[in-house]
């Protein structure tokens, strides 16, 4: 609670305000001059501060398995790069974290996403090959929610239907107001959950890499930086034998 121990920082290439890289030179592992990432006081609490400058994100150095993770995060006020131009404030929970720093768009590793953004946390988005099978409804021709009597379907950047799954409702507190995320991951499940609402159930949760499938079942924990100021706190992790009740289809 005093400071970023037991967290590394990565970051990638400066941005132009569209937010496309000026060049292809990440700021790298442990290489923060501009202070992205601080732990910063409020009503006399330490919390983390994601300015959102670069993206990247802070980096668990262990690797969990089987486990509840439970997070607060809450918006704030600064934006940086194409979020200047109304797009919505973003950032995420990246989970079962593998491979190469910087695997995607240079700013994250290989993992599972718990999407972070106004209006749609609890998404799912499979990052630099991360893979899941989802049951879902077809919403239109490019998207799908998750719904437990909906198909199930396999999702990643290589499967023709995408690796973006919508949430199943929205739970999202309004901007500048705490949020809870809990995330249960156990096997090859995973579940999220949003101010204590499902928001959606990932399954057969795996990765490709250069063509070749494997299990992703644990990993590091990312949270992103990602054009927009974002506070975290509270940030607690237990083993757990079981996935909760209730949840699964």
């Amino acid at each position: 609670g005093k400071d970023l121990t037991g967290w590394d920082t990565y970051l990638g290439p400066d941005l132009d305000d569209n937010g496309k890289p000026i060049n292809n030179k990440p700021l790298g592992l442990n290489n923060d001059p501009r202070k992205v990432f601080t732990v910063v006081k409020e009503n006399n609490e330490n919390i983390i501060r994601i300015s959102g400058e670069n993206w990247g994100a802070i980096i668990t150095k262990a690797e969990y398995h089987d486990y509840h993770l439970q997070l607060q995060f809450k918006w704030g006020k600064q934006l940086w790069g194409q979020k200047k131009k109304g797009n919505r404030k973003d950032s995420g929970l990246l989970y079962n974290s593998v491979g190469a720093f910087g695997a995607d768009s240079m700013a994250w590793m290989r993992a599972q996403a718990f999407q972070v953004e106004e209006g749609n946390c609890g998404d799912y988005w499979g990052c630099a090959g991360g893979m899941a099978t989802i049951p879902v409804i077809k919403k239109d021709k490019d998207s799908y929610v998750y719904s437990p009597q909906g198909t199930m379907t396999a999702f990643s950047s290589e499967s023709a239907d995408g690796r973006h799954v919508i949430k199943q409702a929205g739970a999202e507190k309004p901007s500048g107001e705490w949020n809870t995320l809990d995330l249960y991951c156990h096997g090859d499940t995973s579940i999220h959950v949003l101010n204590g609402k499902l928001a959606m159930v990932l399954y057969k949760n795996s990765q490709t890499d250069k063509g070749k499938v494997s299990p992703m079942t644990g990993g590091k924990i990312q949270l992103q930086s990602e054009g927009a100021e974002v506070f975290y706190r509270n940030i607690k992790i237990q083993p757990i034998s079981k996935l909760p009740g209730g949840y699964l289809k």
